[in-house]
């Protein structure tokens, strides 16, 4: 997904600009941190105590340029109205977030408000057209029949979430005047491998393989998740 992100942003804006970039739902911080040290002015957004703890104990390990293009903000992502301007970024990062919220339309709709005209909307939600994959592969029948009438299933921490579909995704990016540009599959043939399987020693050909899936049909409209780019008109 870091590598479907840089080529939006390469692709988008001038060689060596740096850009100011939310992260809403930033966890832990990874996809703040790395922007960060390419050099972007990075503001991550999340309301999980814990996550934000996390956060914060990564950047206080980072060098000092570094740490001073990190603003972080603990807080509910349906806030930004509160906390930014309209037009204050020229990307904003919702990664992993939407499947946790009930009503996504009003979030969505605040962080394209978020946007500068011309900026880049980054999605990372579960796959909706695809949630009986999983079960399926792992010999689950019963919860693969059961998946393909839904968008609500459990994740692997256990609690009940909700998906979305590509095609209402798309939807309702364009009535908020940030169409879809771009959109890629993610994890097309990892989804089922186990969360503490070993690092392989072709990693680099596994990542390639899953690169060329994520952007190539039939595989990318079965991905467990789907990264969604829209840009603000």
């Amino acid at each position: 997904m870091a590598r479907q992100l840089d080529e939006q942003i390469a692709g988008r804006f001038p060689v060596g600009q740096r850009l100011r970039v939310l992260d809403v739902g930033m966890g832990q911080g990874t996809q703040a941190l790395r922007l960060a040290r390419l050099g972007h002015q990075v503001t991550g957004v999340e309301q999980d105590a814990t996550m934000i703890a996390a956060a914060r104990e990564a950047l206080a390990a980072q060098p000092e340029g570094i740490r001073e293009r990190v603003r972080l903000v603990q807080g509910d992502g349906r806030d930004t109205g509160v906390h930014f301007l309209p037009g204050s970024f020229d990307v904003v990062l919702c990664h992993g977030v939407l499947m946790y919220v009930e009503e996504p339309d009003p979030l969505v709709a605040g962080l394209a408000r978020m946007l500068a005209p011309g900026g880049l909307l980054s999605l990372l939600v579960r796959n909706g057209d695809a949630l009986a994959m999983r079960p399926g592969l792992s010999g689950d029948w019963a919860g693969a029949l059961a998946a393909f009438d839904t968008t609500s299933y459990r994740n692997r921490l256990g609690l009940d979430v909700r998906a979305d579909r590509l095609a209402s995704l798309t939807a309702t990016l364009a009535g908020i005047a940030a169409p879809l540009h771009a959109w890629y599959g993610v994890r097309v043939f990892t989804d089922t491998a186990a969360d503490d399987t070993e690092i392989p020693q072709d990693l680099q050909t596994l990542l390639a393989v899953e690169e060329r899936a994520g952007r190539t049909d039939p595989y990318r409209g079965v991905a467990a998740l789907l990264h969604l780019c829209g840009v603000r008109g």
